[in-house]
């Protein structure tokens, strides 16, 4: 075991542990992908605002947009103090989100520059909120455990991931859901995270070339791992659930 991850194992549960990434936003953070790298090289014409749905301090997608004005939203509060430590630039707000607040929180810049959410749960149905404020960049979670299926999980104002199954892998929705939602705004997708999980898009009318989702689908690289599984495996035991199908 390295030394992260015993200082993971000590800290987990216990006060210290709020402490430890406090430090560890104060040296600096990055996404546990490649997502800052992508976002730098899309959002490069774009207003430089950013709002985040879903975040922790030290990983959160829009971290490389170091010029931009952002806020981030998070429902836990803990994750909302660590915030503390950001750049003054950076408004982090404490809000469990539904369908009746979004909008507000969605709209706190005249202009959005990049919009990303990851919320394990509803993302699907606050995008579709979401999207008729026009965006420049998108990015947000897609579901690998979902394969390329076209669905996602029904709409819940409560809904908790570790509630509603075991695993865990039950929420948001697929890459093939969300591209066809975009699509039906005049977006399209353009980019995915290399460990899989982040999907990307931009406007219709950008240069860059269109993917399919089929093609550019990857499984979560870290879920895998963690797991001993893969997408597949993931699938077939959350299948029983129920979905809302996105064709």
């Amino acid at each position: 075991m390295s030394i992260q991850s015993r200082a993971h194992s000590f800290l987990r549960g216990t006060p210290l542990r709020y402490y430890y990434h406090l430090a560890k936003a104060r040296l600096g953070g990055a996404p546990q992908s490649d997502e800052s790298v992508i976002l730098s090289r899309l959002a490069v014409n774009c207003p430089r605002t950013f709002v985040e749905f879903g975040f922790h301090p030290t990983e959160y997608n829009c971290i490389g947009l170091t010029d931009f004005n952002g806020l981030l939203v998070d429902g836990d509060d803990t994750t909302v103090r660590l915030a503390k430590a950001l750049p003054k630039r950076i408004e982090a707000r404490q809000s469990f989100i539904t369908l009746d607040n979004i909008q507000s929180l969605g709209t706190h810049f005249p202009e959005l520059g990049v919009l990303s959410v990851d919320v394990d749960g509803n993302d699907y149905w606050f995008l579709a909120e979401l999207l008729p404020m026009r965006p420049a960049v998108v990015v947000v979670e897609y579901n690998a455990s979902f394969c390329l299926n076209a669905i996602t999980v029904p709409y819940d104002p409560s809904f908790d991931r570790k509630q509603k199954h075991d695993s865990g892998w039950y929420h948001g929705a697929s890459i093939t859901a969300l591209t066809k939602l975009c699509k039906e705004h005049g977006y399209k997708l353009v980019a995915v995270s290399a460990a899989g999980g982040n999907a990307f898009f931009l406007s219709q009318q950008s240069e860059l070339p269109e993917l399919d989702p089929a093609h550019a689908y990857r499984e979560s690289a870290l879920r895998n791992r963690w797991s001993g599984t893969t997408a597949k495996d993931q699938w077939e035991r959350i299948k029983h659930m129920p979905f809302v199908d996105a064709h």
